[in-house]
């Protein structure tokens, strides 16, 4: 197989978010996911991106309704002991299982805000315009806020820090004339909008987001959330961190944070963002702001993807036009959906059905980019709108081509359309290599070139949607095909792994 004395060629790793917006509020997420760790595994998943466990505004919340960062499931609050997902002996077991499986979990930290306070405080704020933060639409004048957070179930355990209304920029809700606005709160010096360039410049200054805004000009806010890490870091056996909503809270606070995990636990954690827009410039810059440590989502993509899929004969050769995975690829998490774009959702980002093996083939097979897969295209949506598992359930088999075949130099063949193909040529400790045809058309073929190593092999789909074999010229040439508006993923029949297609993906998380 060759020189053994060269260097393994790193395997290739693959995300998956661990969760979609709808799925039921039983208590039972920790430990569906336990059960399914071993077989995400076997199927090429390596990290997870696990939903917030902290303690929401109440047990149906996804977390993102965030109240006690130090509630994982733990203390009577809101409600239940338990979140929306479990409880903490249940997610500290799902952590175990992940661990013996040797899956790395990323924790989503919600760090932006809170919601749920347990009293109205008084303050002064004076309310601003929605759509310019920075222009005042009134006098100032004392509104009566839900700023108080004392956290009674909890009490003083792992952190005495109670807040108060100096703890906080702004709220959307005036208890005294129950009026709905943005208020900007005042006060102290360190009252108002974080510093402009700290946050993100939509809508003039994007501090505020949603609830009661927390305010890191405060030292008694950074000091605790700073706690909060440390003490996350030494309950959970993480491997990464998944920050949501970063457009809209301190960057600096956010470089103080991840200096201090690596510092603290080592280098290697992961970090990503959820920096959400359709602008590769802000996207760059802000990297460029956490001196490249740092991961993005790669949006643009997303809606590349979205609007692809929904036009007639689009040009697939610009697809990748305009995104992170192109610009930036060490630094960008490439995905095809999410829980914010899901159908029914804030940013939703429709994707037709049958473009989504298209675009998961983008993501997985190619050289650049760290993929994320979703659970709702793995397991299906549940809800009022339910959806089975996208790809016509071949998902699992694409994350396993990945993990087994895309390996090696990579040969493009952009030349037509809406016909894409290209070659993963191997490398000496995993030779087998790849190649991947597609259209958005009509029935596709490529004429590709796979190394005269392969001369006389016989190749096969994968995913055996093409029913079809390819013999392998002796110039290491073939025409490789793919049916109208689908894809092809072809690999020697022989090579190591292909009985594993074979297996079926049991997609029945929830046992119905």
């Amino acid at each position: 197989m060759g020189d053994q004395s060269q260097e393994p060629t790193p395997e290739n790793m693959t995300m998956m978010q661990g969760f979609e917006w709808y799925v039921p509020a039983d208590q039972k997420h920790w430990v569906r996911l336990e059960k399914h760790v071993p077989q995400l595994k076997h199927w090429g998943v390596d990290n997870i991106w696990i939903p917030p466990g902290c303690k929401g505004s109440s047990k149906e919340g996804n977390g993102y309704d965030i109240y006690d960062l130090y509630d994982l499931g733990e203390f009577d609050q809101k409600g239940s002991v338990a979140t929306k997902w479990g409880s903490k002996e249940e997610l500290l077991r799902l952590c175990q299982a992940a661990k013996d499986n040797k899956v790395g979990l990323y924790w989503d930290a919600v760090l932006n805000h809170k919601f749920a306070a347990d009293h109205r405080e008084k303050c002064q704020a004076v309310e601003v315009d929605p759509e310019d933060r920075t222009r005042n639409v009134s006098d100032e004048y004392e509104i009566d806020a839900w700023v108080g957070f004392d956290f009674p179930g909890r009490g003083d355990k792992y952190s005495t820090q109670k807040y108060h209304w100096y703890h906080f920029s702004g709220v959307d809700f005036n208890a005294a004339n129950g009026k709905s606005a943005i208020y900007k709160i005042l006060g102290d010096d360190t009252k108002g909008w974080a510093a402009s360039g700290d946050v993100d410049g939509e809508k003039g200054n994007f501090d505020y987001l949603m609830g009661s805004d927390l305010d890191y000009d405060h030292p008694e806010v950074e000091a605790d959330v700073l706690a909060w890490g440390k003490w996350l870091a030494d309950t959970i056996p993480l491997k990464g961190i998944r920050f949501d909503a970063i457009k809209h809270y301190s960057e600096e606070f956010l470089r103080k944070f991840i200096v201090q995990m690596d510092e603290t636990y080592g280098k290697g954690w992961f970090f990503v963002g959820e920096f959400w827009k359709d602008s590769l410039e802000d996207m760059e810059n802000y990297l460029d702001r956490m001196n490249k440590k740092f991961s993005l989502f790669d949006a643009p993509l997303v809606y590349n993807f979205s609007e692809i899929s929904r036009a007639s004969s689009a040009d697939l050769r610009k697809v990748f036009d305009g995104t992170l995975v192109q610009k930036a690829p060490i630094a960008a998490v490439t995905l095809v959906m999410n829980h914010d774009t899901q159908p029914y959702q804030a940013l939703e980002a429709p994707i037709e059905g049958w473009f989504k093996p298209l675009a998961y083939a983008l993501i997985l097979l190619r050289n650049a980019g760290y993929p994320c897969i979703w659970y709702g295209d793995l397991y299906g949506i549940k809800g009022e709108h339910p959806f089975p598992p996208s790809c016509g359930g071949a998902l699992p088999a694409l994350t396993l081509a990945r993990k087994l075949y895309a390996y090696g130099e990579q040969a493009d063949y952009f030349d037509f359309a809406t016909c894409l193909g290209w070659v993963r040529y191997g490398t000496w400790d995993r030779p087998y290599g790849c190649a991947v045809v597609m259209s958005n058309a009509g029935p596709g073929t490529k004429r590709m070139h796979v190394g005269e190593m392969h001369a006389g092999e016989t190749w096969t789909d994968v995913l055996g949607w093409e029913s079809g074999e390819i013999v392998i010229g002796d110039d290491g040439f073939a025409d490789f095909v793919c049916a109208g508006t689908s894809v092809s993923i072809w690999v020697n029949k022989d090579a190591e792994g292909r009985e594993r297609f074979a297996e079926k993906f049991d997609s029945n998380i929830y046992e119905e």
